[in-house]
């Protein structure tokens, strides 16, 4: 029988060339290629998947130009983008995988992936009571970021004040619930009267303002905390950062997820108040969700059964097909989505 036999169309979405200023839609292109639905002899660890949910993260919009000392390679022009995603086994050279098996990992953005690089995949225990298009966000990628950012760099204290900017998304509704169940006060900025009204009502943050409204950030910031803030999670960089600066309390926390204000700019804004550190004796770290990957195991233990009892909700903006996942991501950068960003491929 001929490998013809286990050919398939493979849709894809492709990066065209490597971006300057904003990403646009145009940006990328749908494809249709062929790719063989069994693995090729000799290919030994690895597995042949079936993408059924796709993340749309910031992070991938950096990926798509060339940054100076990012922290993971750009996308290569001519070839598909990639991120994190569910996916169904469909063949399988690997001893820890077999036909069938739903996993999280890392893959491209199309219809049928090979994957030989399984280092940070894991195998999804199917749950009724839990969404698949969950493992993209509060049971992936999104939902380490907040449980390591908050709990690993913060080490938070009930009564402590908290500060989330980008607060309705993927990351920032997980943080503000965190920090709520670990008994501190928290404000969320976001981006329209609608977020807003979601972060105070669904997700139980104490109060939240629109950032677009605002004309001076550090005077919005002083009526929420007129104490000053004690941890500010941030995931927008830039002049939300520097206002954070001027209301952080002494020996406060500042963990930096995210700069998603800065990734259209050509030159990056500057930060003009860092004296404040010095003065505060503030603490600033950046982190890589990567790096705590050894704590998955601990963070589902917590996180599962509280998204099960209800005590943590979750939104997310699900689109369908991959000819609709440029505008998604793209959509990122004005908070376009509400909620986790999710391209659904297939539903099985």
């Amino acid at each position: 029988m001929g490998d013809e036999t286990f050919s398939s169309k493979n849709k894809q979405v492709i990066l065209n060339n490597y971006v300057n200023g904003f990403a646009k839609e145009s940006d990328m292109s749908l494809r249709i290629s062929t790719i063989n639905l069994k693995i090729p002899e000799g290919c030994n660890g690895a597995i042949l998947v079936k993408n059924l949910y796709l993340s749309c993260d910031p992070y991938m919009i950096s990926r798509m130009k060339i940054v100076e000392g990012y922290f993971i390679e750009s996308f290569t022009p001519g070839s598909p983008i990639a991120g994190g995603g569910v996916f169904k086994v469909m063949d399988s050279s690997h001893p820890n995988y077999q036909k069938g098996d739903i996993i999280s990992g890392f893959t491209r953005w199309e219809e049928y992936s090979l994957i030989t690089d399984t280092t940070l995949c894991i195998k999804i225990e199917e749950d009724k009571d839990v969404p698949l298009s969950y493992y993209t966000g509060v049971l992936g990628m999104p939902g380490m970021t907040a449980y390591a950012g908050f709990f690993e760099l913060c080490s938070p204290k009930e009564g402590q004040t908290v500060f989330v900017s980008a607060a309705s998304g993927a990351v920032g509704q997980l943080v503000g619930q965190f920090a709520k169940s670990t008994g501190c006060y928290v404000v969320g900025s976001a981006g329209s009267k609608d977020k807003v009204d979601l972060l105070k009502n669904k997700f139980g943050f104490d109060e939240a303002f629109n950032y677009k409204g605002e004309q001076d950030y550090s005077a919005a910031l002083k009526r929420y905390f007129p104490d000053g803030i004690d941890i500010y999670f941030d995931n927008v960089g830039g002049k939300m950062l520097e206002a954070a600066l001027n209301n952080m309390r002494v020996h406060g926390c500042v963990a930096v997820c995210g700069m998603i204000s800065q990734y259209g700019l050509e030159q990056p804004e500057g930060v003009h108040n860092l004296f404040t550190l010095v003065s505060k004796r503030v603490r600033v770290e950046g982190f890589l969700v990567g790096d705590y990957y050894h704590l998955y195991p601990k963070f589902l233990e917590m996180v599962l059964p509280r998204i099960k009892e209800g005590k943590i909700t979750y939104v997310e903006d699900i689109v369908e097909g991959l000819e609709s996942a440029p505008s998604a991501l793209v959509g990122l950068l004005s908070g376009h989505n509400v909620g986790k960003q999710v391209v659904l491929v297939s539903r099985e």
